[in-house]
């Protein structure tokens, strides 16, 4: 599987959501996306759920959204948070 890293946390509104969409357009079932983001960016979630995407979050302790968004139904997505 293929990494696709997404480091929004000092990104400005809109640009994180932006550049997400951009890399779910290009996706495929060899790739995922993995995002940092210091807030839990549910427009995005909501998006990528309606276009039939598979998605996993989780917070760390500092705070720190991690969120992995994949089109592959057979990976098991909470596995790739220690890739």
């Amino acid at each position: 599987m293929k990494k696709i890293l997404l480091d929004a946390r000092e990104m400005e509104h809109p640009k994180p959501f932006e550049l997400s969409i951009q890399h779910l357009q290009t996706m495929t079932n060899e790739s995922y996306l993995y995002m940092l983001n210091q807030k839990l960016p549910t427009p995005l979630l909501e998006l990528a759920k309606q276009k039939g995407f598979y998605i996993a979050t989780k917070q760390d302790t500092s705070q720190e959204w991690h969120i992995i968004i994949s089109k592959n139904s057979t990976i098991n997505l909470e596995e790739l948070f220690n890739v």
